[in-house]
C-alpha cells in the first residue's frame, strides 16, 4: 500500500542521488543540519548507509532505498565539454537510465516515497533567441532539447504510482566550485573575460543556495508538482559578463567569438553557450518563494565570497 504521509512533518530519510556533485554536496549538507537523514544512492564503493546502484547497467539495492520518505535525482554526466556521438549517448543514457530505474523503484517500493525530486533544465527549451519561455511553453529542437524530453519523462513510472513528482528545469548555478561560474572565474580575474560570442544570449541563471532551498521547498510543500523553471531570472550573456566583471573588479570587454567557440567544442557550442533561452520562474513566483539572492550582482558576489 502507498504510504501517503506528507514528507514535510518532522525529521525525513531522503535519498540523494548525485550526492557529491555541487548542488547535490550543499544539498546533503543542508539536509544534515536541519535534522534529517540522508542516504546517499552511490556506484562503487558504498558507505555505512548507502545504497549501490549502476545506472548503466540499471540496476539497484532497492531493499536499502525502503523506508525512505522522499528521492533526490540529480546525478546526470557533465554535458560541458565538447560532444561526441559517445559523449551524447552517454550524456543521454546517464540521465534517461538512471530516472528510469530511480523512479521505477520508488514505484514498486513496500512503502513508497511521498515526493520524487528531479533535476532537470532550461536547455529543453532549446534556442529560443528573445521569446519569453514558462512552464507551458513547448520543447525546442537540438541535442539538449531531446535529453530534457526523454530525462523528464523517464519518471512516468513513479507519477503513475501516485507519488508526487517535481521537475526542477534548472539555470545556470552559480557557484565558485563547481559549474560553469568557476570556469569562468579565472580568465575574468586574469582581466581578459568578455561576453559570449554576440553576447545578446539569454541565460537563465540561480544562486546554489537558491537551488538548495527550492530542493527543501520541493520536498515540504505539497504544492509542488510538475515542471518548475528553477531559476530567478535571465539575464543577456553581454549583461551577465559585466556582473562579473563588477564582482571581481575586472574589465569584462574581451569577447569570446563564436567561431572560436565552434572550433573547440563543436555542437556544444552552439547549443549549450551561444543557445539562447528567455526563461521566467512563472511556478515559483506563483508559489511565492523567497530567494535568498534576488539579484544577479548579489549572486554573483555570495557565489565568489562563498569559495
Amino acid at each position: 500500500m502507498t504510504d501517503t504521509s506528507s514528507a514535510t512533518a518532522g525529521s525525513m530519510r531522503v535519498a540523494v542521488t548525485g550526492s557529491t556533485g555541487l548542488i547535490g554536496s550543499a544539498l546533503v549538507e543542508r539536509l544534515k543540519r536541519d535534522g534529517h537523514t540522508v542516504v546517499r544512492v552511490v556506484r562503487g564503493r558504498a558507505g555505512p548507509g548507502d545504497v549501490v546502484w549502476d545506472p548503466q547497467a540499471e540496476t539497484i539495492d532497492a531493499a536499502a532505498l525502503e523506508g525512505v520518505d522522499a528521492i533526490v535525482h540529480l546525478a546526470g554526466e557533465n554535458v560541458g565539454t565538447r560532444w561526441t556521438e559517445d559523449k551524447k549517448r552517454s550524456i543521454m543514457e546517464s540521465r534517461v537510465k538512471g530516472t528510469r530505474l530511480i523512479a521505477r523503484t520508488a514505484a514498486h517500493m513496500t512503502r513508497r516515497p511521498s515526493v520524487f525530486v528531479q533535476a532537470a533544465a532550461t536547455g529543453i527549451y532549446g534556442d529560443r533567441g528573445d521569446e519569453v519561455l514558462n512552464e507551458a511553453s513547448a520543447a525546442g529542437k537540438g541535442f539538449l532539447a531531446d535529453v530534457g524530453r526523454a530525462w523528464e519523462g523517464a519518471s512516468a513510472m513513479a507519477e503513475e504510482a501516485g507519488i508526487r513528482v517535481v521537475k526542477l528545469r534548472f539555470g545556470i548555478v552559480l557557484s565558485a566550485k563547481g559549474g560553469a561560474l568557476k570556469q569562468l572565474l579565472l580568465p575574468f580575474r586574469m582581466g581578459v573575460g568578455g561576453p559570449v560570442g554576440n553576447g545578446r544570449q539569454w541565460m537563465p541563471w540561480l544562486s546554489l543556495d537558491d537551488a538548495v532551498e527550492m530542493i527543501m521547498s520541493s520536498l515540504r510543500d505539497p504544492r509542488y508538482r510538475g515542471v518548475l523553471n528553477a531559476i530567478t531570472g535571465s539575464a543577456r550573456n553581454q549583461d551577465f559578463t559585466r556582473a562579473l566583471g563588477r564582482a571581481v573588479n575586472r574589465p569584462a570587454f574581451l569577447p569570446a567569438p563564436g567561431f572560436a567557440l565552434r572550433a573547440l567544442f563543436g555542437e556544444m557550442a552552439d547549443e549549450a553557450l551561444l543557445g539562447s533561452q528567455r526563461a521566467e520562474p512563472g511556478r515559483l513566483r506563483e508559489l511565492g518563494f523567497t530567494y535568498r539572492h534576488p539579484t544577479l550582482d548579489d549572486a554573483l558576489h555570495a557565489a565568489i565570497r562563498g569559495g
